[in-house]
């Protein structure tokens, strides 16, 4: 009797994902053992299951069928993991850890849906990526969102979404700056171990921009800090300007109170990344809440 589930886990993901390699890195496992698993259940059925194609995969007969089965099984499952909290009666709320630009500009407009989603509270903590990965690790959070991928065996990563980074004053802009006209700004910048201020420090030296020569005004801890002082800078000759996610100041710039501008030649762009233990890669709630933030790729 087949009575390791987790192996029909293992298959009912490489049909959702539909590819081997995209179902180990959610899975948090190397491909070969996907494949191992895979060929455990052929074996098990005594038939193939699956068919690996260039462009995805496609289920056999068989597999169709054991895709059915493993669906109710799976819907069984959860529903037991529901009943279990009802008869324990345990409050249970989901914590989200999230670097400070996600966690008050990203996160906010899709709080009330994921609530919905998994039928209950939902509770964001913001810091540092690096401290979030460390809240992560000692349990005292369920999920990090994070702009800095600090990479650690334990932890599960998935690629979100692209972000941009762009130049922005409370006094009108061209729409392009050039490099060689920056040091004629004042600047509002991100303190040294952000990871924020390292991204922009590496894009000006890749472009031969001696960022050290500008004249930084005042350094601040968050982006929410950084947009204010910059907000409410003095408007004089040599303009006040920061460099921020897009995000931040987008209303801002649509009402006209802020002004963007790009540097000739440079893009500030990251990725945010989704990231869970290992050892709660089959968790339902951190399945239902990855899965509908994998979903929502704007805001």
């Amino acid at each position: 009797m087949l009575k390791d589930f987790a192996k029909l886990g293992t298959f009912l993901t490489v049909v959702k994902e539909k590819s081997f390699s995209k179902a180990s890195k959610k899975l948090g496992i190397s491909q070969p053992a996907v494949t191992q698993q895979i060929k455990w259940l052929e074996d098990y059925l005594d038939s193939k299951i699956v068919e690996r194609k260039k462009n995805g995969i496609t289920l056999t007969k068989s597999g169709e069928e054991l895709y059915r089965v493993a669906l109710r099984l799976d819907k069984c499952v959860l529903g037991v993991e529901k009943e279990i909290i009802r008869i324990m009666n345990k409050e249970l709320t989901f914590i989200i850890g999230a670097s400070f630009t996600i966690g008050n500009f990203v996160l906010p407009s899709c709080l009330n849906d994921i609530k919905a989603a998994i039928e209950n509270d939902v509770l964001i903590q913001i810091d540092l990526s690096e401290q979030v990965l460390g809240h992560l690790l000692d349990k005292k959070i369920d999920l990090a969102i994070i702009e800095s991928p600090i990479f650690l065996d334990n932890i599960i990563y998935r690629e979100w979404i692209e972000d941009e980074m762009i130049m922005f004053s409370n006094q009108p802009l061209p729409k392009t700056v050039r490099p060689e006209d920056l040091n004629n700004f004042s600047w509002v910048c991100r303190e040294e171990t952000s990871h924020s201020r390292r991204l922009i420090s590496e894009v000006f030296e890749e472009a031969n921009v001696e960022c050290k020569s500008f004249d930084v005004r005042s350094t601040v801890t968050s982006p929410t800090a950084l947009k204010q002082t910059v907000l409410k800078a003095p408007k004089t000759q040599q303009q006040t300007v920061g460099i921020v996610s897009k995000q931040v100041v987008e209303d801002e710039v649509e009402a006209g109170i802020l002004y963007c501008a790009k540097v000739r030649g440079l893009t500030f762009k990251r990725s945010f990344y989704v990231a869970y233990l290992k050892d709660r890669k089959h968790d339902a709630f951190i399945d239902k809440v990855t899965n509908f933030i994998m979903s929502r790729r704007k805001f």
